[in-house]
């Protein structure tokens, strides 16, 4: 037996309108991380003397600091979800609640 609140969240314009931008924008960002992550697997695959120069005279090569850009990357991201989410999506879940409990 399906509750009728909940039937009635899942056909209000706004839900589907909810669900529609945050599947798009979390498709958009899984696709992101990976071209980073498998574009960096990819170099070490493939173009490891590359990665093995070092950085000026020392004995930090340049694939530290492109790894180090895949984890801040991963952080940014992230908190761009996060702030998207706490604001737009938050924002929308509100106003479908307001509309339907009424």
């Amino acid at each position: 037996m399906r509750d009728p609140l909940v039937v009635k969240i899942q056909s209000h314009p706004k839900y589907q309108e909810l669900r529609r931008k945050r599947n798009r924008f979390g498709w958009f960002l899984t696709a992101l991380m990976m071209v980073v992550y498998y574009g960096y697997v990819a170099l070490i695959a493939f173009d490891k003397p590359f990665l093995a120069k070092p950085i000026g005279a020392g004995v930090t090569t340049i694939g530290i600091p492109i790894g180090l850009g895949v984890i801040v990357f991963t952080i940014v991201i992230t908190a761009i979800y996060i702030r998207r989410a706490n604001g737009e999506f938050d924002r929308l879940t509100a106003e479908i609640l307001k509309e339907c409990v009424r």
